[in-house]
């Protein structure tokens, strides 16, 4: 709803025992993070990690990044639910800048998500178009899945412009129409696809592209109900009865 330049990108990624995925994650997002003032000089870019309920190393290792990086800052809660994580990082993101909130992108990912180099160029000057939101695409890590397991998700996920594919891991917002419309609810799952929802309904300019994929984690084994690790889970039940038919 606003053409406002960006200043400000601020990255928000949530974490729950993710020490496997958490290091390859930082470092991903602390190349994009280098890349932007190459490209884009005049936006700051911060990055939050949400350590939630964390009882491995997680904390461990987000605290090495940050102390050799001051773009990087923690906050820990103890709530369980992507949603309220996602929303409490943004919140003290939020807290630390002083930008008009139209000049503010918040861009979401996860602690088992790997970015590409370009994320951060591509959803700011996306944004500086006048995109109010931005619905990236995700692609499981190959390494993770079965080939027929991948297969069948590729089928029902093909990779085009205009998809309609909500996925928290990789969701950009402009943090006016962020806080015009609640922010992320507090649910455990379909926080994602619950803000978008409310974009489009409030008449915010949302855009669903495959030009800023990124790589997520395959597992089948849930975090959270009803999550990308449950879908492909359930999808991996039905390749059984449908090889059968």
């Amino acid at each position: 709803m606003t053409g406002r330049a960006i200043e400000h990108a601020a990255v928000v990624l949530p974490a729950h025992n993710e020490e496997q995925h958490l290091g390859p994650a930082l470092t991903a997002l602390q190349r994009a993070a280098d890349a932007l003032p190459h490209h884009c000089p005049d936006v700051t870019v911060s990055i939050t990690v949400v350590l939630d309920s964390c009882t491995d190393g997680s904390a461990a290792i987000a605290a090495a990044f940050a102390a050799a990086d001051p773009r990087l800052g923690m906050v820990a809660v103890d709530v369980r639910s992507t949603g309220e994580s996602r929303a409490a990082g943004i919140g003290a993101a939020l807290e630390t800048l002083r930008h008009e909130r139209a000049a503010v992108w918040l861009a979401n990912t996860d602690a088992d998500s790997i970015v590409p180099e370009d994320w951060l160029v591509g959803h700011v000057r996306m944004a500086d178009s006048g995109v109010d939101a931005i619905l990236g695409s995700v692609e499981p890590n190959a390494q993770d899945l079965e080939p027929a397991l991948l297969h069948r998700w590729l089928e029902l996920h093909p990779f085009h412009e205009d998809h309609p594919h909500i996925h928290g891991a990789n969701f950009g917002v402009r943090a006016s129409s962020y806080l015009a419309v609640g922010g992320f609810p507090r649910l455990r799952a379909h926080e994602d696809r619950v803000l978008a929802e409310l974009l489009l309904r409030e008449g915010h300019r949302v855009r669903a592209t495959d030009t800023l994929r990124i790589i997520t984690s395959g597992r089948t084994h849930a975090r959270a109900p009803q999550g990308f690790a449950a879908y492909l889970h359930a999808l991996s039940q039905e390749l059984p009865a449908a090889s059968a038919l």
